[in-house]
């Protein structure tokens, strides 16, 4: 089995999404597609699942509030307690709204930290890794879009070139 497949070249974001939808329209698997800038709507057009970094986010906050709220209680209640301008000591409850900037500095920092580094391990983007792009292009104007060959080369270039590709090449893939 050869692993061909066919890179069309796109320089608009409307056009490369009408490409795709007729691209799935006429049963075709998209392989992958390769921006400069995300496309909205692209996931859509290409079937992909709906993300749950939004959960994720969310779960990160509560355990960055957590935190924040174990650790006042037992810096400023327990551990050290001071009166610090009249304020009770004895109870976290009482002294609770002198603790919301911490509280809510805390859930922020642990749900953008614990983002970036869950978004660089659901990506795959490792430290020094080499970029997976296959035209260099792709980082400054151009769209591409993949689409792997199965004895079907000259129908798909005729689709593609139907859909507006500035450049049709067929690779193997390695």
């Amino acid at each position: 089995m050869s692993n061909k497949v066919i890179h069309a070249f796109y320089n608009d974001d409307d056009i490369l999404m009408d490409a795709v939808k007729k691209v799935k329209s006429a049963n075709h698997h998209i392989e992958e597609v390769f921006c400069p800038f995300p496309v909205h709507g692209l996931d859509k057009a290409l079937g992909l699942a709906p993300t749950r970094l939004a959960i994720t986010a969310f779960m990160y906050g509560v355990t960055g509030l957590g935190v924040a709220i174990w650790m006042t209680n037992y810096m400023m209640i327990q551990d050290w307690p001071q009166d610090i301008g009249g304020k009770p000591n004895f109870s976290w409850w009482l002294n609770m709204p002198a603790f919301v900037p911490i509280m809510f500095e805390l859930t922020v920092f642990f749900a953008a930290h614990l983002m970036v580094i869950t978004f660089y391990m659901r990506s795959r983007i490792w430290p020094f890794k080499k970029a997976e792009n296959p035209d260099p292009r792709t980082t400054d104007d151009h769209f591409l879009m993949e689409i792997p060959v199965h004895n079907n080369e000259e129908e798909l270039t005729s689709l593609l070139k139907e859909t507006g590709a500035v450049e049709i090449n067929v690779v193997e893939k390695h």
